[in-house]
């Protein structure tokens, strides 16, 4: 699991953390492709004999984690054009995996929920990805864990980091 070209910050020293080489972020970039290409592989291979993909893996993601999300709350936190959406909710709607209702306080907007069917298929999607994350920091412990989300944050553009806040903030308020 671990990347032999990336060395433990006990190994480098806090300070050479600034100044890391090319290499070394090089390593760190390969290392994060590889982790992706893992974490996403277990919900491809559940998606892959349901002729879905990664976008409909990651709207079922969003509605399950805020039901009641309008669908330009969803565009905006997808950062997909509403062409592409559309496609991936007519058939999540066709389907019968996610409902559209009017809105509650402006009928012209339409909120998204997920049936019990798309709650059954969101729950095993994630229940891999959690197991993965889980052990994973569970290895690097604790320490390791703030640290990677720190860095996880820095990477995130305006938007996004505002995003991430306002749904962990929304989940802490419940």
């Amino acid at each position: 699991m671990k990347n032999p070209a990336i060395k433990p910050v006990t190994e480098q020293g806090p300070e050479n953390l600034l100044f890391l080489t090319d290499d070394q972020i090089r390593g760190g970039i390969e290392a994060f492709f590889f982790a992706y290409r893992a974490f996403t592989s277990d919900p491809d291979e559940i998606l892959a004999g349901m002729d879905y993909g990664r976008a409909h893996h990651r709207a079922l993601h969003f509605i399950a984690r805020k039901p009641g999300l309008t669908v330009s709350d969803l565009l905006d936190i997808l950062s997909v054009t509403k062409q592409s959406l559309n496609r991936v909710l007519r058939t999540l709607l066709e389907d019968g995996l996610v409902e559209s209702r009017v809105g509650r306080r402006d009928r012209r907007e339409r909120q998204l929920f997920l049936s019990e069917a798309g709650s059954e298929l969101e729950k095993r999607l994630s229940e891999a990805q959690r197991a993965r994350v889980r052990a994973a920091y569970r290895a690097a412990g604790p320490q390791a864990v703030a640290g990677f989300r720190m860095v996880l944050e820095a990477m995130m553009d305006e938007g996004g980091a505002r995003q991430f806040r306002e749904m962990r903030n929304a989940e802490t308020r419940e």
